[in-house]
């Protein structure tokens, strides 16, 4: 993967703790996962606008 091995793979999760704080990952991770999938849908040409993470919630 990119050449990268266990030992900087960590030192890139330790970096990223630091950065952002253990509070904020999960609201970044799901924000994260929003972008791919709008990117996704729109890539594809899916204009449905239902978003079946907000229907569950509903």
């Amino acid at each position: 993967m990119f050449g990268l091995g266990t030992t900087e793979l960590i030192l890139i999760v330790v970096i990223v703790l630091l950065l952002f704080g253990a509070k904020k990952l999960p609201a970044l991770g799901e924000g994260l996962a929003k972008g791919i999938k709008n990117f996704r849908t729109n890539l594809s040409g899916n204009t449905d606008k239902s978003d079946p993470v907000e229907d569950k919630k509903a």
